[in-house]
Order: structure tokens, then C-alpha cells, then sequence
């Protein structure tokens, strides 16, 4: 429980079970909260409605106990609206005043309640109101309905399992496997990681147990066991914004009031700094709200080339702000490898620097923590919106000059039979696909049409993506690689450690605007994120952001080819282990196949 003023916030993790069996239910319902209790370890709680078949649990994690005010199960006076939630509401004072105002009176400081009570008002188009991190399950007594909730970028998760007549969720796909009787294995998971590098969402290891879309809720009958998914709202593409200079005013003010709002609590909160442009701007738009208590953690390593120190350390200068460096070395990694792994909840080609910064950011005290994600995403800091443009020629080559890219030492090239699938998957896999199609069907040993017909097959209806390029990009950066992996990674590590992590450029108000603003004039081929720097050059060191990107990395090839646990890998992979030693294949490859025979 954290108190942001007068706010309790939970970090937590949720789950719920509609079942006609009362022992099944209850003790289902236990055993899936009981394997979350990394997210949850201070409280539990359960409710079982009387009428219908159904239970709902949420597991605490307590930031400052000061108060049972916001205890879940959660419900209003009457009893007839329940809600198990998951995360934070920023606009909730706001929210809770226009209810004031409405007539409606409150019982506790929790933003928990402002939930129930803008539902009660509003119904369904409350959701759309709602700015924040969130997931939750609201139990609506009097409809008979069950509402599975979403926030608008994804970025808490909740999994859904419809069985004929029953349904489950949780927050974490492990809540599943600790049931009696599991679900099964994914047949496609293995087929899917090693193409992605991670899941790419509703997918899981598990057969029908699937991710909530982001701006979704999910409405289940419980007098009828009909499910069924609405989208609450969307992200509107415009070119409203064309004037560089009103687009540089518009991220500069709008991300100054991000993170002001993301900054209010009485917890211990602070910041990552990794050296690089994102994470050095909020430290700096921190500093006039913490002052003096103005905290900031990073990585370090022995291992000179990859190490940021000196652009961390001009932001601390410039900050004053109580740094908190940890130096990460070869025997950390190889100690921490088995909790890393039990950690990832879903397989992940990433992960191991979210865990290992949320665990040293956690030991120092801090409970919450603003990271930069999201930035690269929105405004253009990835190489793929630099090859954007080309892409419609190089989707348009011969089906016969495949096979003969195929054979080029350059992987780019070999990317281009991702285009031999249809849509938007084998878009964003040119960009960042880790084996081909023809690759997996040699390791999985299936034929290489039926790789392609599991990669093309869509678990849910295909969205449009904008035209131009540039936002397109943006969009498949965001949907596929944030969405599945980056935001996924953050969440499973941080909670694993007791940490919340908020992200400012991932707020909607935000989000939206950014999205309002013309692609010729939010993308530059040669600077990339031209308008966050613009926006922030006069407090922004010129080292910082005129510098090669090079992105929040460890030096995990070199280590994993010292660790220890090398010696412990499946002998299916001792071929690929050779060529990882000897350089010839990737660590980014080698590891999506390690985790993808470990899992």
C-alpha cells in the first residue's frame, strides 16, 4: 500500500475463477495466488460471492501500511459492485472530485474506490477517462456480469482462460501451471519465441490462456458463460501539428506534466538513469518536484566499453541528485541465472537488465521508480524508422531472390523472407526477427510451410497500422517489441523485487498528443528523437544526446560464454553452443534457443 498523499495505491497481483465446483473454485483460486506472491508478498485476499459460481483474489504488495482503507476485494456500500485492481490511477483526483460533485461520497483515500464509483456513474465509458497503469476485474452483481480491464498501452498484464462454461485469469501466466490440472503447453510457443524473441501477444506457453488486448475489456455473462472483448477507446493518428516549433512546445510541456504526475508519493521513489537521452531528461524535469530527496539508481561494469559513468555522472552533477551505483559482474550473472528465469514468467529474449536494475534500484530503499521506456518507440529512436521507407520496395522483390539473400553473410538481407509472411508480423520481423522461417524449420525440424502457416496465424483480428512510414514504424516498435517484450520484461522483474515502475512518455495524455503531431515533422532521418532533444537542449549536456546510441546492455555474450552453466545446457544444443564460442552465432540468437529448450 502506498500512500500518495492522501491516495493508497497497490501493487498487486489478481485472479478469479468462475466454476459451478465450490471446492475447485476455492482452492483453485489459493493455489493461483499463492504462486504470484512475489507480486503480493504483504496481504491476501479473497471473495466468494454467494449466488453466483464465482471467486476473486488479490495479493498486497504494501509500499507504506498505514491503513485497511483500501483492502481488496474492494466493494461499494452496497455490496453489489467488486473489484480486485492492479496498479494506478494518475488522474484519480480529478476523477474524484467531478464524482463529488455528482453526489457521490467516499470512504477511503484509495484510488481503488474512484474506480467503483466512476463506473457506478458512467458505466463502461469510465474506462475511457482513466489515466494510468492498470488491469483489473470488476463484478457487477445486479447485471451478472464479470469486466476483465485493461489500460490503454498494455503496460500491466492480465491473462484470460475461457474453458467451455468456466473462465480464470491472473496477473501471471504461472497461476495457470500451479492449478491441479495445468493447461497445456502452446504447440506454437517455441515456433513463435524463436521467430520474435518473445510472445507476441494473446499467445502464452499455455493453450488458451491468452492476453487481454490493451484499451480492452473483456464482459463475461455469468447467467449465460458468454464472453465477449470491446475496445474502450483508441489512440487517434493525425497530422493536426505540422510547426516544428509548436511540436517542440508540445513534448516539452506535455512530458514536464508526465511526470509531474508520476512523481506524487510519500514512498521512497526515484529514478533510473542509464546515461542516455531519456532517462538524463527525467532525472532533470525531476529535480524542481524531489529536490533535496531526488534519487537516482544505475548499472555499472568492470568492462570499460560498456560503461556510461561519465553520462551519468554529468546528470548527477547537474542534479545533485543521491546516486546509487551497483557494479554488475560475471559471478552476479551467474548466480543470479536460475532466479532471472523463474522471474520471466513468459520467455523473453530480453529481461535480464530489467531484473538486475529493479533488484539494485529495490535494495536501496526505493519502492517506485520512473524509467524512459516508451521514448524510442514514440519518437523515433530505433534504426527501423530509418529502413521504414524502403521497406514497401523490398517487400515487392522476386519470391526468386529469397533464397539468394538467404545465403548473404549480412542477416538484414536474410530478413527479407520474413516478407513471404502477410501483414504486419513479417513487417516488424524484418525489422527485428531473430531466426527466419527457414531457420526454424531446421532447428524445429517441421517444413518450413508449416513455420510460416504457424507465424501467420492470427489468435485475434489484425489492426491497421498508420500508412506513412515513419509511424508506422512507430507503431510496430510499439505494438510488437514494447508491447510484447519490453513492457512484459519491466512488469515480471520489477514485481519480482517489490518495485513499481511508473514510465512518463507511456502516460495517455501523453501518448496522444505525440500521436497528434505530423510524421514529417516528428521524425528527422538524421537525428534520431530530434524533437525530445530540441525540446530539452538547453538542459540537456551536449555528450549525451550527440553521441552513438548504444542502448541499456549488459556484456552478456562475454559472460555466458564464461558461465558456468554453460555446462549444464541440453545436448540438443551443444552444436549451437560451439558456434556461439566461436563467435559464429549470435548471443541474442544463442539465447532465444537455450531458453526455448529450458522452458
Amino acid at each position: 500500500m502506498e500512500i500518495l498523499g492522501e491516495e493508497i495505491v497497490y501493487m498487486c497481483r489478481i485472479a478469479g475463477v468462475f466454476h459451478p465446483d465450490k471446492s475447485f473454485r476455492e482452492e483453485s483460486i489459493q493455489r493461483m495466488c499463492s504462486a504470484m506472491q512475489r507480486g503480493g508478498p504483504d496481504d491476501v485476499g479473497f471473495y466468494h460471492d454467494a449466488d453466483f459460481p464465482l471467486s476473486l483474489g488479490h495479493r498486497r504488495l504494501s509500499i507504506i501500511d498505514l491503513s485497511n482503507a483500501g483492502h481488496q476485494p474492494m466493494h461499494d456500500p452496497e455490496h453489489q459492485l467488486w473489484i480486485v485492481y492492479n496498479g494506478e490511477i494518475y488522474n484519480f483526483p480529478e476523477l474524484k472530485q467531478e464524482l463529488i460533485s455528482l453526489g457521490h461520497q467516499f470512504r477511503s483515500q484509495s484510488d481503488t474506490e474512484v474506480i467503483l464509483k466512476a463506473y457506478a456513474q458512467w458505466g463502461t465509458d469510465a474506462f475511457r477517462r482513466l489515466n494510468g497503469m492498470y488491469a483489473f476485474a470488476l463484478f457487477n452483481r445486479p447485471q451478472a456480469q464479470l469486466l476483465l480491464v485493461r489500460d490503454h498501452a498494455g503496460i500491466k498484464p492480465l491473462y484470460y482462460r475461457m474453458d467451455g462454461e468456466q473462465l480464470m485469469f491472473a496477473s501471471e501466466v504461472r497461476a495457470f501451471k500451479s492449478l491441479e490440472t495445468p493447461a497445456t503447453e502452446n504447440p506454437d510457443w517455441k515456433t513463435l519465441f524463436l521467430a520474435f524473441g518473445h510472445l507476441p501477444e494473446p499467445e502464452t506457453t499455455l493453450e488458451n490462456v491468452n492476453s487481454l488486448p490493451k484499451n480492452h475489456y473483456f464482459q463475461f455473462d455469468l447467467r449465460t458463460s458468454a464472453g465477449s472483448l470491446h475496445r474502450f477507446d483508441q489512440m487517434v493518428v493525425s497530422e493536426q501539428i505540422t510547426d516544428e516549433r509548436e511540436a517542440i512546445a508540445l513534448v516539452r510541456q506535455e512530458l514536464r506534466d508526465a511526470v509531474q504526475r508520476q512523481l506524487i508519493s510519500d514512498a521512497p521513489i526515484g529514478l533510473f538513469l542509464s546515461g542516455g537521452i531519456d532517462s538524463s531528461i527525467l532525472t532533470l524535469l525531476a529535480k524542481p518536484h524531489l529536490e533535496n530527496n531526488l534519487q537516482t539508481t544505475s548499472i555499472i561494469f568492470d568492462e570499460a566499453e560498456f560503461s556510461e559513468k561519465q553520462y551519468q555522472d554529468q546528470i548527477i552533477a547537474a542534479t545533485g541528485a543521491q546516486h546509487s551505483a551497483y557494479t554488475i559482474r560475471q559471478s552476479d550473472f551467474d548466480d543470479s541465472l536460475p532466479d532471472i528465469l523463474e522471474a520471466m514468467d513468459q520467455p523473453s529474449n530480453d529481461g535480464i537488465n530489467s531484473y538486475f536494475i529493479a533488484r539494485c534500484a529495490r535494495s536501496t530503499g526505493l519502492k517506485v521508480a520512473l524509467s524512459g521506456l516508451g521514448a524510442d518507440e514514440l519518437l523515433g529512436g530505433y534504426p527501423s524508422f530509418q529502413y521504414a521507407p524502403y521497406v514497401s520496395l523490398l517487400r515487392n522483390l522476386p519470391r526468386w531472390s529469397h533464397p539468394i539473400l538467404a545465403r548473404l553473410p549480412d542477416e538484414r538481407w536474410k530478413k527479407v523472407q520474413f516478407f513471404r509472411l502477410p501483414g504486419l508480423r513479417g513487417e516488424y520481423l524484418f525489422y527485428r526477427g531473430i531466426f527466419t522461417p527457414r531457420e526454424i524449420a531446421a532447428i524445429s525440424g517441421e517444413s518450413e510451410d508449416k513455420v510460416i502457416q504457424t507465424l501467420t496465424k492470427q489468435s485475434k483480428p489484425p489492426e491497421a497500422a498508420p500508412t506513412d512510414p515513419g509511424n508506422r514504424a512507430s507503431w510496430l516498435e510499439s505494438n510488437f517489441y514494447m508491447q510484447n517484450q519490453l513492457l512484459r520484461d519491466t512488469d515480471s522483474m520489477s514485481m519480482w523485487h517489490g518495485l513499481e515502475v511508473r514510465g512518463p512518455f507511456l502516460d495517455r495524455q501523453f501518448m496522444q498528443k505525440i500521436w497528434t503531431i505530423a510524421p514529417a515533422t516528428k521524425f528527422n532521418a538524421k537525428l534520431k528523437k530530434h524533437l525530445l532533444i530540441k525540446a530539452f537542449k538547453q538542459e540537456l549536456p551536449r555528450e549525451i544526446w550527440d553521441r552513438p546510441k548504444r542502448g541499456f546492455t549488459f556484456p552478456f555474450v562475454h559472460w555466458f560464454r564464461q558461465s558456468e552453466r554453460l555446462r549444464e545446457i541440453p545436448k540438443s544444443l551443444e552444436p549451437y553452443k560451439t558456434a556461439f564460442m566461436q563467435g559464429q552465432l549470435s548471443w541474442a540468437r544463442f539465447w532465444v534457443m537455450y531458453l526455448s529448450e529450458i522452458s
